[in-house]
């Protein structure tokens, strides 16, 4: 039977990062938190849960999980943020998946709560992610802030259960953070040479709302699915109209 590290990284999130790692007790034979110096309760809270604690300065998020995970005990590796949570199905299934491993990784879904609510459509789900996985067969990629883990192979099982996620617990938050994200993800894609323009800024920003309010239902979430939906076509748009800025400076330059 393997053993598995749980992971989280963390910075000033006293608010959930205990239910996180109580949901880790019953299948993760460790527990790491690598916190990036937070000035709250977080350690306070991980030490007094028997969680293990490094801190490291904010590296990136795919860099961060990439230190965190090359500092677990075992190979086998549970990542979650720290405002997530194992539900009682998934726990079961990851206790199964202990008594008889046969992937490099496993994924499943990610269920979302905002603003008080749990989210069966938009874009927000399903939200598929790969989480358990054994370090040596991958690593952490893609483009900051929406990190994932990157197997070397197509050897992925499914489990059955959600991840909980706490998701935003406001509009004002959601969109504060649609501000910081859609800055980091324009900077990502200025340095990888991609281009934007009003075409796509227009194009990217209205298939985001349709495909979230239409295609995946978000209507059926009533006024909430309205604001997610419009809120993710908002951030396209100015992740997009950011790297159209950056574009012209740098021709500029």
């Amino acid at each position: 039977m393997p053993k598995i590290s749980a992971v989280i990284i963390s910075y000033n999130e006293e608010k959930y990062i205990g239910q996180c790692i109580d949901s880790l007790k019953p299948v993760a034979d460790e527990i790491l938190v690598v916190d990036s110096l937070s000035t709250d309760r977080t350690k306070e809270i991980c030490l007094s849960k028997g969680a293990r604690v490094i801190d490291q300065p904010f590296l990136g998020y795919k860099e961060q999980k990439n230190f965190a995970m090359g500092h677990a005990t075992y190979d086998y590796i549970l990542s979650l943020d720290a405002d997530e949570a194992l539900s009682e199905q998934l726990s079961a299934s990851i206790q199964q998946v202990k008594d008889n491993w046969k992937y490099d990784a496993y994924r499943f879904n990610r269920l979302n709560n905002y603003c008080g609510k749990w989210i069966k459509n938009t874009d927000m789900y399903p939200e598929t992610k790969t989480r358990l996985f054994n370090r040596k067969k991958g690593h952490w990629g893609g483009v900051n802030p929406h990190d994932s883990f990157k197997p070397n192979s197509n050897s992925i099982g499914f489990l059955e259960g959600d991840l909980l996620h706490w998701l935003y617990d406001s509009v004002a938050e959601h969109e504060e953070k649609i501000n910081k994200f859609s800055s980091i993800s324009a900077q990502e894609y200025s340095s990888m040479g991609i281009r934007s323009s009003i075409a796509k800024i227009w194009i990217k920003s209205t298939w985001r709302f349709f495909h979230s309010y239409i295609l995946k239902t978000g209507f059926l979430e009533g006024t909430t699915g309205y604001i997610i939906s419009k809120n993710l076509a908002h951030g396209t748009f100015l992740k997009y109209a950011k790297l159209h800025e950056m574009n012209r400076n740098q021709k500029n330059l």
